[in-house]
């Protein structure tokens, strides 16, 4: 994509303000999935929305299978966008494997990253002899399985188990995103996902960390959580939110959005 990374992955910059907040969206979302949290800091920051390239919102075209294989395709893109508008320094809010992905940005470049805000993430969605990453392998294949047996059904089904919480708009506004996908990169992108392990990375990242987990998350336990802050090779802070899901973004904003705040001005 090059030097047209910002239309391509439609970049836009909002609010006001001296210091550059970022916004990134998880698997199965796009941008859209920040505008209830938006107003909270529009007023202080000047705030940066992108969609991942894997977005339904993106031309699928875009979506190179043989480049996008692992996190740091995703990393190269984050990164470029931050060159490429000038950003020298930034608080990064991301959301599950958005937060991955700033880790791995913040031990490339770590100058350029104030804090990271970490949503519902996880190093490794499997389960391990000594780690708890709440799936197993048999588990996971299903999913797959499903998935392309009826994309349609499938995300019926998922939305809102995902959701948690009985939020109906969040479940069709998660469920639009995910139907907005095409279901063959949908599926690569799973595998990508449930299939990294990062927990090997975590001592590197030496950025200040505030990790945020909803007390009952289906794709994320709470343990995770604590094993985040145990490992991270700088300070680390863990907020529990009392709601259900793994977007709270959706589900649960007026909750999320002063959580975020109490992240960036500690």
């Amino acid at each position: 994509m090059g030097s047209h990374i910002l239309d391509a992955l439609n970049v836009r910059v909002e609010g006001q303000g001296d210091k550059f907040l970022v916004f990134a969206h998880g698997f199965g979302t796009d941008q859209s999935a920040w505008q209830r949290i938006l107003p909270f800091f529009t007023p202080y920051y000047r705030v940066i929305l992108f969609d991942l390239v894997c977005a339904g919102s993106v031309n699928p075209d875009y979506f190179n299978f043989r480049r996008y294989t692992n996190l740091e395709a995703y990393v190269d893109d984050l990164l470029n966008i931050l060159d490429t508008l000038g950003v020298d320094r930034c608080f990064y809010v991301g959301h599950s494997v958005s937060a991955m992905i700033g880790i791995l940005a913040s031990i490339r470049r770590p100058e350029l990253f104030t804090k990271l805000i970490m949503i519902g993430a996880s190093p490794r969605f499997l389960n391990d002899k000594d780690y708890h990453g709440g799936f197993e392998q048999e588990e996971i294949e299903s999913v797959f399985v499903a998935m392309e047996a009826n994309y349609e059904a499938w995300v019926k089904g998922f939305a809102p188990l995902a959701v948690g919480a009985d939020v109906p708009a969040a479940v069709r506004e998660f469920s639009r995103t995910l139907f907005n996908m095409r279901p063959d990169i949908t599926l690569f992108v799973s595998r990508t996902v449930f299939n990294s392990d990062l927990r090997g990375i975590l001592g590197l990242v030496k950025v200040p960390c505030c990790i945020i987990q909803t007390s009952k998350d289906v794709s994320v336990p709470a343990s995770v959580a604590k094993y985040l802050k145990n490992h991270l090779g700088g300070k680390a802070t863990v907020e529990m939110l009392r709601t259900e899901g793994h977007l709270p973004h959706l589900s649960a904003p007026a909750m999320l959005a002063p959580a975020i705040r109490r992240a960036l001005s500690r």
